[in-house]
């Protein structure tokens, strides 16, 4: 399935943004491990729309409702299943869409694979409010791995021109907690208040804008991943750029690496409480494919929303003419703030799915 990822950890995503309800079939989950359900909500809460004005007007409570999977408050073995009920949809906004298709969008190309028959109401399946059951998938696995001592973080690193610092050689599990915590997911808030002015200029401006998010994960040992098709890189970039509106993804120093030389780039190693360490972290905690026992950090770079309120140039698909398209509805000026926690259950999910395979699907 074109909506599942995982091998011994599967996740499988269903559902469309203005059908009944979406949701999530995890499977391969340890038994007996508790699922902490407000902990759970509070990781929800950071991606949901209708806060405030910096995003989607839509008002969606995301509270999951487990079908299966849970018994006592803890994995029972059996498949996980959690949907998540629809509750403020205007699909009469998508009426013209399945004739005029949204630059940007993947109205266009839906449409001519499955013959129009797609539901294309809010982006339908392919649509940002899919990222939801994938926090919930996320949200357990971020859960078991902390455990474990593995934990994840991230954090808004631009938005257009404005731009926060990035993570410290080893950011800790409090750092991770106090960005969580903040209504704007950034380390520097004068920067992230820059920012915010971008979002609500392109938002007045009838427009949108893209931004890059930075997630590291600490605490995992070397020596997870494998070589060439099946590297820890490869994993995670094939999840990631699952997310919708991703269209880049970079491991540690990434494509600044490419103007530097080797001796810039190559990270030293040394000896220290009897393990070995790299002195910095150019590779991004991954050399050949395998973990090195430092912090893995990637960046993804997120779009701007396609939807805007400026008239675009598309096509009449029934009448085969150019035509001009001005959108309405309710949509995000950035989507790149509120995709940070997404970054982080992807992450938790690949690497869950990892050490699994390294302990033999047990701990």
């Amino acid at each position: 399935m074109s909506s599942e990822f995982g091998k011994l950890l599967k996740v499988s995503v269903f559902g469309q943004s203005h059908g009944t309800a979406i949701g999530v079939v995890i499977d391969g989950l340890p038994a007996g491990e508790a699922v902490d359900a407000e902990e759970l909500q509070a990781f929800l809460d950071r991606r949901r729309p209708g806060k405030d004005g910096l995003s989607t007007a839509r008002k969606e409570t995301d509270i999951p409702e487990f079908l299966s999977g849970l018994e006592g408050g803890k994995t029972c073995g059996a498949p996980l299943c959690a949907v998540i009920r629809n509750g403020d949809q205007h699909s009469r906004d998508y009426s013209n869409l399945i004739d005029t298709p949204r630059p940007g969008h993947a109205d266009y190309t839906a449409a001519v694979k499955w013959g129009g028959h797609a539901d294309m109401r809010g982006g339908g399946h392919f649509s940002g409010r899919l990222t939801a059951p994938l926090c919930v998938a996320g949200g357990i696995a971020k859960q078991i791995l902390a455990r474990r001592g593995v934990h994840i973080g991230a954090h808004l690193e631009s938005v257009g021109t404005a731009v926060d610092r990035r993570f410290p050689l080893h950011p800790t599990p409090e750092l991770f907690a106090e960005i969580a915590a903040k209504p704007f997911p950034v380390l520097d808030d004068a920067a992230g208040a820059r920012m915010q002015v971008e979002i609500l200029a392109a938002k007045k401006e009838l427009d949108s804008v893209g931004g890059v998010i930075e997630c590291a994960a600490t605490g995992l040992p070397a020596g997870l991943g494998d070589p060439m098709f099946d590297g820890v890189e490869n994993r995670l970039a094939a999840a990631l750029f699952g997310i919708p509106a991703v269209k880049g993804v970079e491991f540690g120093a990434g494509f600044s690496a490419a103007t530097w030389r080797g001796s810039q780039n190559n990270d030293p190693f040394a000896v220290g409480d009897g393990q070995v360490r790299a002195v910095t972290n150019h590779a991004g905690g991954i050399l050949g494919g395998i973990t090195t026992g430092m912090p893995v950090v990637f960046r993804i770079a997120v779009k701007p929303t396609p939807s805007i309120g400026r008239a675009q140039r598309t096509v009449s698909l029934s009448a085969g003419e150019n035509a001009e398209l001005t959108i309405h509805g309710r949509h995000d000026p950035c989507v790149a703030h509120r995709a940070v926690p997404v970054a982080e259950a992807v992450a938790a999910v690949v690497l869950l799915d990892l050490l699994l395979e390294g302990n033999h699907g047990t701990f």
